[in-house]
């Protein structure tokens, strides 16, 4: 491919019919006209996205391909305030930029929109509102159902992440503008900002059943909303793993999957490896649905997934085993279904089945699940789950016996149950795990459900102590290979903390092994492939490094309270970019508590230290959020504290009590 000269524009204005002004970072082949791809997001175009937006518009632009990065108004250099996550101002501002794209001297008027995460999500939103000059999306660790897919609930439980998330955006919002940039002003915006941020915990945990709000945003509400083609990523290693196969059951030929073993990463930098030469792919979908060129994208399969095959879980992750499968057509799998037979064993049905009275009680320490990791994985170290031992000690496991064959599954599991509960709701958890011939335990796939939303999340349904309930829980998309002589073991807890935060009453379930019935999703016909790796190792740029970060993560159990912390601390270190100047830092340090025998003793504390720098001028802020809980209510409150060198410029409290719908 020959390459194109291109220029850079540091900041590029682009107002609003409002009259907001939004900063724009382009990078702008020369010899217009050419197509364009717009990432929009609240992450700051300057020190924020930088590296990665280095490492991929230039190559974009040597391509031809002009690249925007946008930031959110409020965030950045961008006028205005967030008013909350993919909300209907968010999604407008996208479409007005997409017009403003469409009709620059340099833009041939087709635009693509990508992003991972955030930019995923709203890119697939904003495809469904149809702008006219957006032609084609790509989609990265994102959601169609940002209720059941999204760090705040799963199946009607609560994750953790949601407070984590709400801290770190109340950190991220509250950093100050560049002076650089928007001159003497940038005292004014940041002051607007810091006063009328919200907390975004506030309005999330005021929607705890999936109602209008979740429903806005969630293609799956209407697929057929969105007319244009969208290239779906993910990594078997995020917690956005469901996306791709749900897009392409959704969107039908409109959509194309790709799954790696990666976490919430790009595909060109992401562990664990191997990697995707994620500038190729994006290059060859841009050219044929921005350019109309005739190069086949179309025809690509319509999924093409990693197998992972028998990893263990190690200290950090570095490479999986696995081979890359396609497959050209994506449909719903056979699956093959285990139950319990009369030695309490898993085993294929047709085989003598348990005894009529045989059951199990379950009811797990309420810190079962500190070897989950985390929801959102960003490095392939403790963040992803660990040895599944120690978890499995507070479960009720059915395991089969070494296997004879092989076994590949590409799909999401389900397991079917029938049960009693001796409260009104309850968490349930499974886990299915390869149990390696030395013992180690490797997760392979979990699913969790409020059990109130056995039959949805809109209007859930009580459980009646003594009453059995039939229940189906669907778990997530899973690639993988048991080998022979490994087992597979379903492990279920009532508890899954601090990923999920427990019910207010600590239940019991009784389980009758007869109508345990585990399905798994046979990987089927296929094609092995080749997914080309970069040919850079080493593709994000590097910046001066002024103070060196620190990643540590604990689990202490205190022997004589008996409560149990789970602590994350992240320093990202202090860095300068070598052309603007611009240093920066970023510290979380979070702490979540239980007293296992205690539902309502769980609180969460995630605290917040974001530091912007040049020579002469320096900003600081300080933010702390903390969640805790009655058996009523929960109580969400947050501090944000804002200092210009050293001086004390502003500070702002938020409290709210909510009342606790645990149904």
């Amino acid at each position: 491919m020959s390459q194109t000269a291109y220029t850079v524009l540091e900041n590029e204005w682009i107002v609003l019919k409002d009259g907001t002004r939004l900063a724009a970072r382009i990078w702008l082949p020369d010899g217009a006209p050419a197509p364009a791809v717009l990432e929009f997001l609240p992450y700051r175009k300057r020190n924020g996205t930088s590296p990665r937006d280095e490492s991929t518009y230039p190559v974009f632009a040597a391509a031809g391909i002009a690249g925007v990065r946008v930031d959110i108004r409020g965030s950045g250099e961008s006028e205005g305030v967030i008013d909350g996550e993919y909300t209907p101002r968010e999604l407008s501002d996208a479409c007005e930029i997409i017009e403003w794209i469409a009709a620059q001297p340099w833009s041939n008027g087709k635009v693509g929109m990508m992003g991972i995460s955030w930019g995923g999500f709203n890119c697939l939103q904003v495809a469904a509102l149809c702008p006219p000059a957006l032609k084609a999306v790509i989609s990265i660790a994102s959601t169609v159902d940002r209720y059941n897919d999204d760090i705040h609930y799963k199946d009607g439980t609560h994750l953790s992440a949601q407070l984590s998330w709400a801290a770190t955006m109340l950190a991220y919002q509250s950093r100050s503008p560049d002076p650089e940039l928007v001159g003497e002003r940038w005292r004014e915006m940041w002051l607007e900002r810091l006063e009328n941020e919200p907390f975004f915990m506030e309005e999330w945990l005021s929607h705890q059943r999936r109602d209008d709000f979740w429903k806005h945003g969630s293609i799956c509400e209407d697929f057929g909303a969105v007319a244009i083609p969208a290239l779906v990523i993910a990594g078997w290693a995020d917690g956005y793993r469901n996306t791709p196969l749900k897009a392409v059951e959704g969107l039908g030929p409109r959509a194309k999957a790709l799954l790696g073993p990666w976490v919430h990463k790009y595909p060109h930098f992401a562990w664990p490896r191997p990697r995707a030469d994620f500038h190729a792919e994006a290059i060859a979908w841009w050219n044929r649905w921005l350019r109309d060129e005739p190069n086949g994208a179309e025809d690509w399969p319509q999924v093409r997934a990693y197998v992972l095959d028998g990893p263990k879980p190690a200290l950090r992750r570095e490479h999986e085993p696995g081979f890359w499968v396609a497959k050209d057509r994506w449909s719903k799998p056979s699956m093959l279904a285990f139950a319990v037979d009369a030695a309490g064993q898993l085993a294929g049905e047709g085989g003598q089945g348990p005894g009529p009275d045989e059951s199990s009680i379950l009811r797990s320490p309420l810190d079962t699940g500190t070897a989950a990791g985390e929801w959102f994985t960003l490095k392939p170290d403790a963040e992803m789950a660990g040895d599944q031992r120690l978890d499995d000690a507070g479960s009720l496991v059915f395991e089969t016996a070494p296997l004879h064959e092989e076994l590949s599954i590409l799909g999401r599991p389900v397991l079917s149950l029938e049960l009693e509960c001796d409260a009104p709701a309850a968490n349930l958890c499974a886990r299915i795990v390869d149990v390696h011939p030395d013992g180690t335990a490797t997760r392979v796939s979990f699913g969790v459900l409020n059990l109130a939303h056995r039959e949805g999340s809109a209007e859930p349904l009580a459980m009646t102590p003594g009453r059995p309930a039939s229940v189906a829980l669907t778990l997530d998309a899973c690639g993988y290979r048991f080998a022979p002589g490994h087992r597979i073991r379903l492990s279920l807890s009532t508890a899954y903390w601090p990923m999920v935060l427990p019910q207010p009453v600590d239940p019991t379930l009784a389980i009758p092994h007869g109508a345990l019935r585990l399905e798994v999703p046979l990987l089927g016909e296929h094609e092995r492939i080749a997914v080309p790796e970069p040919e850079d190792e080493n593709p994000l740029p590097e910046y001066e490094t002024l103070k060196e970060g620190d990643t540590r993560r604990s689990v202490e159990r205190d022997l004589m309270s008996g409560v149990t912390h789970y602590r994350i601390y992240e320093d990202t270190g202090l860095t300068r970019h070598p052309q603007n100047g611009l240093a920066s830092r970023d510290v979380r340090d979070e702490v979540w508590s239980i007293d296992p025998r205690d539902p309502l003793s769980a609180t969460g504390l995630s605290t917040w230290t974001c530091v912007l720098q040049r020579d002469g001028w320096s900003t600081r802020t300080h933010c702390v959020a903390s969640l805790r809980c009655s058996a009523d209510y929960w109580f969400v409150s947050a501090r944000v504290t804002a200092y210009e060198g050293e001086e004390l410029i502003f500070e702002k409290s938020f409290e709210k009590t909510i009342v606790r719908d645990f149904m």
